[in-house]
């Protein structure tokens, strides 16, 4: 993790606890200090564990939404990118500054991303944005294969912190009424 240089951990507040910054994946991801998956299982209406589950979810699905538009509008995501892995980069930057500009523009935002086009929640319910609808030549990522792992005791407390966090002082005044 020492290559991707990342921020120092900070303190949640208003628990004051020192917690790294997390990336967010799925169950195909393995827990650890800087991934956080979910909470395997089921759980009771109400739980830390599903209000993290949940808040892990639509925190997820903002990504998805903007790599989804990205992928439809820039088409070189959709398949592999033969070149060096630097070129990569500067061809992903760019993609996310067109991005941001024509959706923060006055001019072409309705055309970028008109309504309906990302996902959206009606009762507890995902509403697939448009973006899903144009799925075809997207194979430029491999399967990942699910593999049992031993997640480490300061990945699971790190989760425990998070999920205790949106349980209680940072919990939004609606979720009680979706998890």
């Amino acid at each position: 993790m020492e290559q991707l240089k990342l921020p120092h951990n900070r303190k949640l507040q208003p628990i004051g606890k020192n917690l790294p910054y997390v990336f967010l994946g799925d169950s195909a991801f393995a827990l650890s200090r800087h991934m956080m998956r979910p909470y395997p299982g089921n759980f009771e209406k109400g739980s830390t564990e599903r209000i993290f589950n949940y808040r892990l979810s639509r925190a997820r699905r903002v990504v998805e939404n903007v790599f989804g538009i990205m992928a439809s509008v820039f088409r070189v995501f959709r398949k592999l990118m033969a070149l060096q892995p630097d070129k990569v980069s500067d061809v992903t930057l760019a993609c996310v500054l067109l991005h941001n500009f024509m959706r923060k523009s006055t001019s072409s935002s309705s055309s970028y991303s008109p309504p309906g086009t990302l996902d959206t929640e009606a009762d507890g319910e995902v509403v697939p944005g448009s973006w899903r609808n144009d799925q075809s030549g997207m194979s430029s990522f491999m399967p990942l294969k699910k593999a049992p792992r031993k997640s480490g005791e300061v990945a699971k407390a790190t989760r425990n912190c998070f999920a205790e966090y949106f349980s209680r002082s940072g919990k939004l005044s609606w979720q009680d009424k979706y998890c």
